[in-house]
């Protein structure tokens, strides 16, 4: 198979070198190949220093030494001028990759969006709705529409990535950040830039502010989602350094896995006995939607709240419209997509000048809680 990319390479090289500049997508029409298949060669083809790449456009190396920026490559201002990082990114594309644009990841993309326009930029979004090996999908999707850079947020049951999954994030032939998700050392994508919620500290924040209280056991509740892993590491983490007592176990997930009506059932069975034979006196619950309808039908069971049980939740979308509102953490989420927007526009626009891009960076915005009495 080397021989035809060799051959489509040259190609792609000799049409350059005769038309000085050429546009990414017209160049893949008029060779018959996908974009994404182009953009790999191109970008071959650029870290040999035989092309220079900027914005969508592939022109020749002028002054014969590799990486040289070619006039041509320049893309026009943008209108009304603006700061030096907004003419930058003029013209560029960034592809969001999200599981929904509702509920958490509404101010996360409303974020990305606002930065992305302020700097002269078009944001094209694509959703997963969860479902298995659609982020690829609709990343390649994204690449084959033109998106010059890509924001992701793949979908990784434990916000990272299990034992041979995920790796293609890091072959990807653009730029890329992850979006609220992480992977491990020595995972491929551990080297690409990320920007994320330290869901650890939330928790943790949570934890100290009731153990301030008095509270000596504390439970957490938290269905199983990508964000739960790390609301427990913190959770757990804190319980120890501040030398409270255990609460009781949560219940062992099944061999079959349980609708959404079985997991409420569950979750509401362990606050119940954590309070009323655990000696729980307060809890972290995630997420607002789960604890607004937890409440009721422990008070229904005799369980009082706040008095038998102090509550704060995690995400703090809807905890303040409860009828008594609860205190709750709130990650930064529209920080979050507007850091990880400026990140990825920083990236193209240094790539696109010849620049020094810098290190990789792992950006974690710490969550705040807010007390409502």
């Amino acid at each position: 198979m080397r021989p035809h990319v060799d051959q489509r390479q040259a190609r792609v090289l000799a049409l350059v070198r005769a038309r000085g500049s050429v546009r990414v997508a017209d160049l893949a029409q008029e060779l018959g190949v996908s974009p994404v298949t182009l953009r790999r060669d191109i970008e071959a083809m650029a870290a040999r220093g035989e092309i220079h790449r900027m914005h969508g456009v592939i022109s020749r190396v002028e002054s014969g030494r590799p990486g040289a920026p070619a006039a041509q490559a320049s893309p026009p201002a943008p209108a009304g001028g603006g700061a030096a990082a907004s003419a930058g990114a003029a013209g560029l594309v960034i592809g969001m990759v999200v599981p929904t644009t509702e509920y958490y990841y509404a101010d996360v993309v409303r974020g990305a969006r606002e930065v992305v326009e302020a700097r002269g930029a078009r944001l094209t979004v694509g959703l997963t709705r969860y479902l298995p090996g659609e982020d690829r999908t609709q990343a390649d999707r994204l690449l084959s529409t033109g998106a010059d850079g890509l924001l992701l947020t793949p979908n990784w049951d434990a916000g990272s990535p299990g034992p041979g999954e995920g790796a293609w994030t890091a072959e990807l032939p653009v730029p890329t950040v992850l979006v609220e998700r992480w992977a491990p050392p020595g995972h491929p994508a551990a080297a690409l830039d990320r920007v994320a919620s330290d869901h650890a500290h939330g928790a943790a924040t949570a934890v100290q502010h009731l153990a301030e209280r008095g509270h000596r056991r504390i439970a957490l509740a938290s269905r199983a989602t990508p964000t739960t892993p790390r609301l427990r590491a913190g959770y757990e983490t804190a319980v120890a350094a501040l030398g409270l007592e255990p609460a009781p176990q949560w219940p062992a997930a099944g061999p079959a896995p349980l609708s959404d009506a079985d997991l409420f059932a569950r979750t509401l069975d362990y606050l119940y006995e954590a309070v009323t034979a655990g000696g729980v006196t307060a809890a972290l619950i995630h997420s607002d939607t789960d604890a607004i309808m937890l409440i009721p039908r422990l008070q229904a069971r005799g369980v009082r709240v706040p008095e038998d049980l102090a509550v704060i939740t995690y995400d703090d979308e809807v905890a303040g419209l409860a009828d008594v509102p609860l205190s709750a953490v709130a990650p930064a989420k529209r920080e979050v997509g507007a850091r990880a927007a400026g990140l990825l526009l920083d990236r193209l626009t240094a790539a696109g000048e010849g620049a020094d891009e810098g290190a990789r960076q792992h950006l974690e915005l710490l969550p705040r809680l807010t007390i409502r009495s």
